[in-house]
């Protein structure tokens, strides 16, 4: 709508994760290169975690570009990860080209350990990708982890990616899971962008949208500013941000995007509204500040005051009486 305008050959901030963008922060190299080593080395087990909208599934979409230039790798994708150990076997097997339907558990093993076997024998590369990994189940993850037992002495047949948010690590963490843990080969974590970042990023994605030197024009220093303030740093947000701001610019025929258009359209998504995981870490900073000052008032009251009047205070600060 505003290309045109603005003389962009095509929409710079797409929330669709497209690898013609991938912005190469030293994070998102290490991750994007753990998960291209995992595969290539035969590691076996790689997983990579960070928050919504860091970009996973941006250099998942890489890494697919890559394996499918490769023709000695086969991979099966998976993106809905709420599914139960049958129906998980079912898609992998399925995503592969191998007959699933009405297969059993025990016949969809079967089956796709025959495949990976054969596979690697033959020296070919053979992929588990799972998106929105923190979905699976305990139950999946220990099939993840009795897949991972198709090894020779020198190598892993299957190679399997979990990519999810940071509640993965947590589950992975959990004791139930410590033989999966101990046998991840390679680990990343992406992080939001910092400012200096944010200000790359969004200049990176409007030169390769043909903006050219009226970067700075288009988005000037408070403007980004702004967007990092509202955005903190998530690529995500940020293509939501800039995507809105153009069209506002727009639509006001203005040919820069002021710091109070961003303001604008954060209120608009509710942007500056805390979410419940923050709410509850900063009452229980308050809460824990409120009672060490409680503890700090008493100490002093103890020492000017009677026993009976220290009994009463102590009451009133715990919330019940002393005998």
């Amino acid at each position: 709508m505003y290309n045109t305008y603005f003389n962009l050959t095509r929409n710079p901030f797409e929330l669709t994760p497209d690898p013609h963008f991938l912005f190469s922060t030293e994070r998102h190299n290490e991750a994007l290169a753990a998960l291209y080593c995992g595969v290539r080395s035969h590691k076996g087990f790689v997983v990579l975690t960070g928050e919504v909208g860091t970009g996973k599934t941006l250099l998942v979409r890489c890494l697919l570009q890559s394996l499918k230039r490769s023709k000695d790798v086969a991979y099966a994708y998976l993106f809905n990860s709420r599914l139960s150990p049958t129906e998980f076997l079912q898609y992998v097997v399925s995503d592969f080209g191998l007959p699933a339907s009405g297969k059993n558990k025990g016949e969809l093993l079967f089956e796709l350990c025959n495949y990976v076997v054969s596979r690697g024998r033959n020296k070919l590369t053979t992929v588990i990708i799972v998106d929105e990994a923190h979905h699976l189940s305990a139950e999946v993850l220990e099939e993840v982890r009795l897949l991972t037992n198709l090894e020779t002495t020198n190598e892993k047949l299957l190679q399997i990616l979990l990519v999810g948010q940071p509640e993965l690590d947590e589950k992975l963490d959990s004791v139930r899971l410590r033989p999966l843990k101990q046998r991840i080969a390679l680990r990343s974590r992406l992080e939001p962008l910092d400012p200096r970042q944010t200000k790359e990023y969004v200049e990176w994605r409007l030169r390769l949208a043909g903006a050219n030197s009226s970067t700075s024009t288009l988005f000037p220093q408070q403007t980004i500013a702004a967007v990092y303030r509202h955005s903190r740093g998530f690529p995500r947000v940020i293509n939501l941000i800039c995507e809105n701001a153009l069209s506002a610019a727009y639509s006001k025929n203005v040919r820069s995007v002021a710091p109070d258009m961003v303001d604008d359209i954060a209120g608009e998504f509710r942007l500056q509204i805390v979410q419940p995981a923050e709410v509850e870490r900063h009452t229980a900073i308050d809460e824990a500040e409120i009672r060490r000052a409680a503890r700090l008032l008493l100490d002093f009251y103890v020492s000017h005051k009677s026993s009976s009047q220290v009994a009463e205070l102590r009451s009133d600060v715990t919330g019940a009486r002393e005998p």
